[in-house]
């Protein structure tokens, strides 16, 4: 189910109402947030449901038996590492088979070996790598004494699959999301109001911003052959914005959504395009995943608590690792390669390259469109369908200079601007922590007026052909 479908919009208020007004005990509504995060989940394929209901059980029976065999830590160790290696064995095979299968005998071709390979053409469960990393951290805090083990299924389930983050995020860490269905909710209208215009902004982002970009990036991408340089570099330039507007407006709704019904969600973006560094970008874009590669990946592999050159290869692994996650493509590969290169040259020039003494807020706003450059020509890997499309769209950016608009595109990009525009006065308004906003004005009929002429607004603008959001392939 998306949220940006009429099936939501029924959906949501029936759960809300059954939520607060019928299912009022603890127990009825963990089992009420299964039955409808189940429900949403398998809108669209019933066969997703039996992954990740196996997923959850094996997962949960991993933590029983860790408590179970408390002070024989070989024993905790084989439990731990099965049910890790259980959960990335399905996130292999579902997500990685075929594009493994095909590129080894790629390479065995390149060395003159011919075979053949066999695709299973497995339907890629929506949201998988998410669930799956949600359920790997609960069994990796167990085993390490961060949480104790629950024995409440229940409450569990209803953590796996809680339905506002369980197919894009944020990632939730058990230490911070299981405890809140482990004890009793109790409506708070503020908090509502506040959740409702946090999906609003979430909307605001996904159909206006994000879609509206999407009509362009699409046939820039589709139809990069015919192109000139300017026009796909412009193409770049929106696509940046679409996939923070499609990415980030998600988690707004999934924020928003789960305020609705008393439960706080981490957050999972802050601003990231006004990074001045590719390390803090990292620290402010998608941080529930950067967070868990970090304490996961990264840290296990000895962090900077190693030797210069160790520490290097460490951020280059986890970035690699990264890009891996998110798809079975070279693309993937190389868009995370690019950023763990990002990253050591960042290193390199800060150990061996002086300071140069000039204005702060200059220097502030330099590094800042360099890391927002930086990051616009890794998103083209990031899009593009191969990299022979990705390399050919680079090389035109470079050589084949030309008029910037055609004419019948110049509406399309006067309306993508203005929504650009709009998203960055108030993403500039929160950086610096202005308090102006109508939405949050604590007069009720400026409030609601306010409210009201948005919702007009988003549904004036928005362009409802931009179907679902963009990280659901992961």
């Amino acid at each position: 189910m998306l949220f940006n479908s009429i099936e939501f919009l029924i959906f949501l208020p029936l759960v809300f109402f059954g939520y607060w007004f019928v299912f009022k005990s603890l127990r009825w509504q963990n089992l009420f947030v299964v039955a409808v995060s189940y429900l949403f989940y398998g809108w669209w394929d019933w066969r997703f449901l039996l992954l990740i209901l196996f997923t959850s059980l094996c997962s949960y029976l991993s933590g029983v038996y860790l408590e179970k065999c408390a002070g024989n830590r070989s024993v905790q160790k084989w439990i731990s590492a099965g049910n890790i290696l259980l959960n990335l064995s399905i996130l292999g095979v579902f997500k990685y088979f075929d594009f493994f299968t095909e590129n080894l005998v790629n390479v065995l071709h390149l060395l003159g070996w011919d075979a053949d390979y066999v695709t299973l053409n497995i339907l890629l469960p929506v949201g998988i790598s998410f669930y799956t990393f949600q359920a790997l951290s609960y069994t990796i805090d167990v085993y390490q004494g961060k949480i104790k083990a629950t024995h409440d299924i229940v409450a569990f389930f209803a953590y796996i699959s809680f339905f506002p983050q369980l197919v894009a995020g944020p990632i939730e860490r058990a230490t911070h999301l299981l405890p809140q269905f482990l004890r009793p909710r109790n409506f708070d209208c503020d908090l509502a109001l506040d959740g409702i215009r946090q999906m609003l902004w979430g909307f605001f982002k996904k159909v206006v911003v994000a879609d509206n970009c999407a009509l362009f990036v699409n046939g820039v991408f589709e139809n990069y052959q015919t192109l000139d340089g300017s026009t796909l570099f412009l193409g770049a330039f929106f696509f940046t914005i679409q996939i923070y507007g499609d990415f980030s407006g998600y988690s707004d709704i999934a924020i928003g959504c789960a305020r609705l019904f008393g439960i706080d969600l981490m957050q999972n973006f802050k601003y990231p395009y006004f990074s001045r560094d590719i390390a803090e970008f990292w620290r402010r874009w998608h941080i529930s995943l950067s967070t868990w590669f970090k304490d996961y990946l990264y840290i296990p592999l000895g962090g900077n608590r190693v030797g210069h050159y160790r520490h290097l290869w460490n951020l280059f692994v986890t970035f690699l690792v990264s890009g891996i996650w998110h798809g079975a493509n070279l693309t993937f590969v190389l868009w995370g390669s690019l950023h763990g290169l990002y990253q050591i040259v960042g290193i390199e020039k800060n150990r061996l390259l002086p300071k140069v003494n000039v204005s702060k807020r200059l220097h502030t706003v330099f590094n800042c469109l360099v890391t927002f450059v930086l990051v616009m020509f890794a998103w083209i890997f990031f899009r593009a369908n191969d990299l022979h499309s990705a390399f050919s769209i680079i090389e035109k950016i470079f050589t084949d200079r030309g008029p910037l608009f055609t004419g019948e595109g110049i509406p399309s990009l006067l309306l993508g601007f203005m929504c650009i525009g709009i998203l960055m006065l108030k993403e500039i308004k929160d950086e610096m922590s202005i308090k102006v906003h109508a939405l949050n004005s604590k007069n009720y009929w400026v409030r609601i007026i306010s409210i009201s002429l948005f919702i007009a607004f988003i549904i004036l603008t928005a362009s409802f052909n931009g179907g679902a959001f963009i990280y659901f392939q992961f």
